[in-house]
């Protein structure tokens, strides 16, 4: 008997054909080659996941994501300049004489400086040289934006259209990582879908701050429409502005920060039209980097991308970007924590190989934790190509239209603590990844609530994509091939018969078993509403041929010895009504089915070692 097979998700990174790693070099980010000409990001009105906001708590939507734009009170040094609108160009940049943009005051500052903005609106594109470590931040109480839009009037009707002349910004439609390359061909592996082919357009519009959607004539002009003839300078709508404010991006990139140990914090971004192969509309690209409070939305294609290593993100807002909110590579010990990617991927490119709240690849040491991510029309949060000893501690993943969290081609990865939920595809997908642990983590409502699966991928055979060039060959720490798995203290929930299992572990090679990976579960509580919804409670690995079925946990406990403590729940509520957070009925039990929580992870939950707990914290 053959099980339901789902292709594995395409790696975001690839050295040959139409990919290119992220951060070959600090120029990759800083250079363009060819005009910008950029086709719009246009946040079109979808859902995430089929069962997107069942659940309507969640632990860190009261901490995660930046405060709001104005509401910083940072300290001003003594030797700081300052930079206002209506500044003067030549500064000095004093309080009483400011300059009157952040890139003059950056031009005259020194490193170490502190560069102070005032309250406005500012149209430009930032650099941060790799010769001057500085720290840019608002004046206390004031919101600062950098804003890639600018007013646009003088629209006349046109053959049941609306034309404004003049309309000069030009951006690069690539739609991969390299410049002027083609999109991929294989499925999987293209970025664009034959749905929305004007994805990897970064043009943008907004009529009354509403986007509107980019179409490839003025035939295909309707109400909520929008096409930029690049030929004739003019900007069609399908929609009369008349009385109404219309902005459009016309500036690529936003902020570059090339220096070491540079700070930006509780700023906005907005409306900026990076391509894709610009990376991002704000990139990190310095070692030590400190981001914090600051708000990325409804940028073209990726809202920030980290291409460095030590850099530190705190309380940052990601959401309504074209394609990515967040994204990183070769960013070792990266340190996020009270992120919020919420509604990326706007545009609707293709979930792989790269789209939805946060991809991270090629990285060592990653910490992700108090976040939300939630509703990205993709993958919430996804590690992909020799990512090694990664942490997801203490994080809501609701509401994505792929997967919550996908661990890919990587190694040692702890995901403690979590709420992960409504998720369009699995909750946990680990492929390909060894030593993994996955402790007191609550799961509703996904596909697969946790996909275990082994393809014929090998971190031995060079010839596949993924490799981190940093690292030897063969690299020791990175197989590529799953195990151990240790599943402990879960609350493993299926309330849809779409998934078909709840514990899932499948080997598409047809090599390991579930024994020979390593795989054990010890301790969780299974859940379905009803007993063949979804069929069955396991799937279980057997390498050759098909994997084995079992319908309950008795049955899967007799045959594998697994989960002996284990609780199998059908038809009883396990979460109190409106929350996550396990009924007391079932909690009660803890005691007798929950591990005690060894030191390692206790201290990453931030709870005491030895406490028997079922599912996630509630904090």
């Amino acid at each position: 008997m053959a099980t339901s097979r789902v292709r594995h998700d395409r790696p975001l990174f690839r050295r040959a054909g139409p990919l290119l790693v992220i951060a070959v070099s600090v120029a990759s980010l800083t250079t363009a080659s060819a005009p910008v000409h950029i086709l719009p990001p246009v946040p079109a009105t979808h859902s995430a996941g089929p069962d997107v906001l069942k659940h309507n708590t969640s632990r860190s939507e009261g901490t995660a994501g930046s405060r709001p734009v104005g509401s910083s009170e940072y300290a001003v040094p003594g030797d700081a300049l300052f930079v206002e609108a209506s500044g003067k160009a030549e500064g000095p940049g004093t309080f009483a004489s400011p300059f009157n943009s952040i890139s003059g005051a950056i031009a005259a500052a020194h490193s170490g400086q502190t560069i102070v903005v005032r309250g406005g609106t500012y149209h430009e594109e930032v650099k941060v040289p790799a010769d001057k470590q500085l720290t840019l931040q608002p004046y206390p109480g004031e919101a600062v934006w950098l804003d890639g839009s600018s007013v646009v009037s003088g629209f006349r009707p046109a053959g049941g259209a609306y034309a404004a002349d003049g309309w000069t910004p030009e951006f690069d439609a690539s739609p991969t990582y390299s410049w002027g390359a083609p999109d991929g061909k294989e499925d999987g592996w293209a970025f664009v879908s034959r749905e929305y082919p004007m994805a990897a357009h970064p043009d943008q519009v907004w009529i009354n701050d509403i986007a509107q959607r980019q179409v490839g004539s003025t035939a295909q002009l309707t109400p909520g429409a929008f096409f930029v003839d690049y030929q004739t300078d003019r900007l069609y709508l399908g929609t009369n502005p008349a009385g109404k404010t219309v902005r459009a991006s016309a500036i690529a990139k936003a902020l570059s920060i090339q220096s070491e140990y540079s700070v930006v914090r509780g700023i906005g971004v907005r409306r900026f039209a990076p391509s894709v192969p610009h990376i991002g509309a704000v990139t990190a690209e310095g070692k030590g980097i400190t981001l914090a409070h600051l708000v990325i939305t409804d940028n073209a294609t990726t809202g920030l991308a980290i291409a460095a290593t030590d850099v530190t993100m705190q309380n940052i807002t990601v959401e309504r970007n074209g394609m990515l909110g967040a994204a990183a590579s070769y960013a070792d010990r990266l340190n996020v924590s009270g992120l919020d990617a919420s509604g990326n991927n706007t545009e609707q490119f293709n979930s792989a190989p790269v789209a939805g709240g946060f991809k991270i690849g090629r990285t060592r040491a990653v910490s992700i934790s108090d976040s939300t991510f939630r509703n990205n029309l993709g993958t919430g949060l996804w590690f992909d190509e020799s990512v090694f000893d990664l942490a997801v501690i203490s994080n809501d993943i609701i509401g994505n239209r792929m997967h919550g969290v996908t661990v890919e081609l990587s190694a040692k990865a702890v995901l403690v603590d979590n709420f992960i939920a409504d998720s369009g595809g699995h909750g946990v997908k680990i492929n390909n990844t060894s030593g993994v642990d996955i402790w007191n983590n609550t799961l509703s409502g996904n596909g697969r609530p946790l996909n275990i699966v082994q393809d014929d991928r090998r971190a031995a055979d060079r010839s596949v994509p993924g490799h981190d060039p940093r690292q030897v060959f063969p690299d020791p720490t990175m197989t590529w091939i799953n195990g151990p798995v240790r599943i402990r203290n879960n609350i493993v929930s299926g309330t849809a018969a779409r998934g078909n299992c709840l514990l899932c572990v499948e080997d598409y090679s047809h090599q390991f078993s579930a024994e020979t990976m390593q795989v054990s579960a010890l301790g969780n509580v299974y859940h379905r509403p009803q007993a063949d919804s979804p069929s069955w409670l396991a799937v279980w690995s057997n390498g050759p041929g098909d994997p084995a079925v079992f319908k309950s946990l008795e049955e899967f406990t007799t045959a594998t010895g697994e989960d002996a403590r284990g609780i199998d729940l059908v038809g009883e509520n396990v979460f109190k009504p409106g929350t996550f957070d396990v009924a007391d009925s079932v909690g009660a039990r803890a005691t007798i089915v929950a591990e005690p929580l060894p030191f390692r992870i206790a201290a990453l939950a931030g709870e005491d070692a030895d406490v028997r707990h079922i599912g996630a914290f509630s904090h």
